[in-house]
């Protein structure tokens, strides 16, 4: 129970500790991942608000968490690294169906960025397969319910 609840938090942290780290350090180290490439159709690869900055906090975080949580650094920066992947991922299937980079699309905008690091941790031997996907879950409608709530207090730039 308490591995549960440390990936789910260790999720949390990929996901939110970009916004925090923009933030904090405002156009410091925003560097695009895409460094503002296009792909053949057009549009941005990923869009500006993929930063390498977003990618080291969250990676950091979920390494630092882990550290002390008890799966170890690498398996956290792994994870962290891992989640911030899956969230590239939805980035990109999200400019290719030529939504902008604040459109929402609820299930893509949660589920990649939480089910590669699940599969990490199962591979790993820290959950069991339903377990991971009751995580995957739960993290996608808690970021659907809590994402809304930040934005109208002023912490995320999109309610999403």
């Amino acid at each position: 129970m308490l591995i549960t609840l440390n990936l789910f938090v260790m999720l949390v942290l990929a996901n939110g500790a970009p916004v925090v780290a923009a933030k904090v350090f405002r156009q410091r180290w925003s560097a695009p991942v895409d460094g503002g490439r296009r792909w053949f159709d057009g549009r941005p690869l990923l869009g500006k608000s993929k930063t390498w900055r977003g990618i080291l906090s969250g990676a950091l975080c979920c390494a630092l968490y882990a550290l002390a949580a008890g799966p170890g650094f690498v398996f956290g920066l792994l994870f962290g690294v891992l989640a911030l992947a899956g969230d590239l991922l939805s980035s990109f299937i999200k400019r290719r169906l030529g939504l902008k980079p604040s459109a929402r699309m609820p299930w893509l905008d949660q589920v990649p960025e939480a089910a590669l690091p699940m599969l990490l941790a199962i591979g790993w031997g820290l959950t069991e397969v339903w377990t991971g996907l009751l995580v995957v879950v739960l993290f996608a409608l808690a970021n659907m319910w809590i994402s809304p709530i930040l934005y109208r207090l002023g912490i995320r730039h999109q309610p999403h």
